[in-house]
C-alpha cells in the first residue's frame, strides 16, 4: 500500500516539476523557436511578477522558450521591488521593462520588437 502511495505522490511531484519547467523543456526540443544571439546579448529584459500570476507564468515560459535571458523580481515577497515596480507605475502584472521600454501583461510581439 505504501508504495503505491508513494508512486503516486512521485508521479504528482515529477508532473508539478515539469509543468514549471515547461519553457525550459521546450526549448531544449524546439531551438528553432530563439531569438538571434545578437538580441539576447543586447537584452536587457526585466520581470516584475508574482508566483500566483497565470500571464507572468506565461511570460516566463515564453521568455524561456526564445532563450531571451531576464531578472524576475517578485512584487510581493521583495519590498525594493515593490518599490521599483511602483516607482515605474504599477498598473499590474507582469510587468517587463525590455531595453527601457516598459510593457504590461504578456505581449509577445511587443516584447520581441522591443528587443530589435
Amino acid at each position: 500500500m505504501l508504495t503505491g502511495m508513494l508512486k503516486k505522490v512521485l508521479l504528482i511531484l515529477l508532473v508539478v516539476v515539469v509543468y514549471q519547467n515547461w519553457g525550459k523543456i521546450e526549448r531544449v526540443f524546439n531551438p528553432g523557436q530563439m531569438v538571434s544571439e545578437q538580441t539576447r546579448a543586447k537584452a536587457r529584459v526585466v520581470l516584475y511578477a508574482t508566483d500566483w500570476c497565470g500571464y507572468c507564468k506565461q511570460t516566463r515560459r515564453f521568455l524561456d522558450l526564445k532563450g531571451i535571458p531576464y531578472q524576475e523580481f517578485d512584487i510581493e515577497k521583495n519590498a525594493e521591488a515593490r518599490k521599483a515596480y511602483l516607482a515605474l507605475g504599477g498598473g499590474g502584472i507582469p510587468m517587463l521593462d525590455v531595453n527601457g521600454t516598459l510593457i504590461r501583461g504578456f505581449e509577445p510581439d511587443t516584447i520581441l520588437a522591443a528587443l530589435k
